[in-house]
């Protein structure tokens, strides 16, 4: 006997095209205190402007995915219409495994387009945002050659960020298919600035039409090149 899949309710009574934001975000314990508490923040902040953007608001779904503890990876609530998102309130401690948890993203990222296809919902293509403040802890280098050949082929676009001084550029890099060029450092502890390029280069995409381009806006408020 053949399992058909539960449809998402929210695809049934929404059928506006959608773009997939999975919020991959390191939770180990070099990011308690000021770091994770700013970071919560970020969410709230970013819950807010999306909500506040009646198209976003309907068209970008969002996923949050923590990664920390024992080099454990796990998926923080459902799938849902960026309308609906409540930010999650994110503790630190543990290690640092990446790539179980771009391994875990990507995977998400599949399954959300098949149940778009199913429900014959448009969708853009779909982001991972990564960030971490240290170096993977794991067996990373698969998945960071999945998440490479991913990008390449137009699967998703992956966006490292890469926080603090402690975090290294030249691992993240491995996550994208542009490299270390790819990789962005946040200045300090400016998420609130982040969350605010993030909400609004949100906004900008989900307004696109699927396979087109959109003019994202400026890193410079909050990034850093790497060195």
């Amino acid at each position: 006997m053949t399992q058909t899949a539960i449809p998402d309710v929210s695809l049934v009574d929404n059928t506006e095209q959608r773009t997939p934001l999975v919020l991959v975000l390191d939770c180990s314990g070099s990011m308690n205190g000021q770091p994770v508490q700013q970071l919560n923040e970020g969410l709230k902040l970013l819950e807010r402007e999306l909500k506040d953007d009646v198209i976003a608001a309907k068209r970008v779904r969002v996923l949050v995915i923590r990664y920390g503890g024992f080099d454990h990876a796990e998926v923080v609530g459902d799938w849902c219409d960026a309308m609906d998102f409540a930010a999650p309130a994110l503790e630190a401690d543990g290690t640092t495994p990446t790539g179980r948890a771009v391994e875990l993203a990507l995977t998400e990222i599949e399954n959300e387009k098949q149940r778009f296809k199913q429900a014959g919902v448009a969708y853009t293509r779909p982001w991972l945002f990564l960030m971490s403040d240290g170096s993977p802890t794991d067996a990373w280098e698969a998945a960071a050659k999945r998440a490479r050949e991913a990008e390449l082929a137009n699967k998703v676009a992956i966006f490292p960020i890469a926080v603090g001084e402690g975090s290294q550029e030249q691992a993240m890099g491995q996550f994208s298919s542009k490299g270390l060029a790819g990789v962005k450092r946040l200045h300090g502890l400016q998420f609130r600035e982040l969350f605010l390029w993030l909400s609004a280069s949100m906004q900008v995409v989900s307004q696109s039409r699927p396979g087109g381009q959109a003019q994202l806006p400026s890193t410079d408020t909050w990034s850093a090149v790497p060195t």
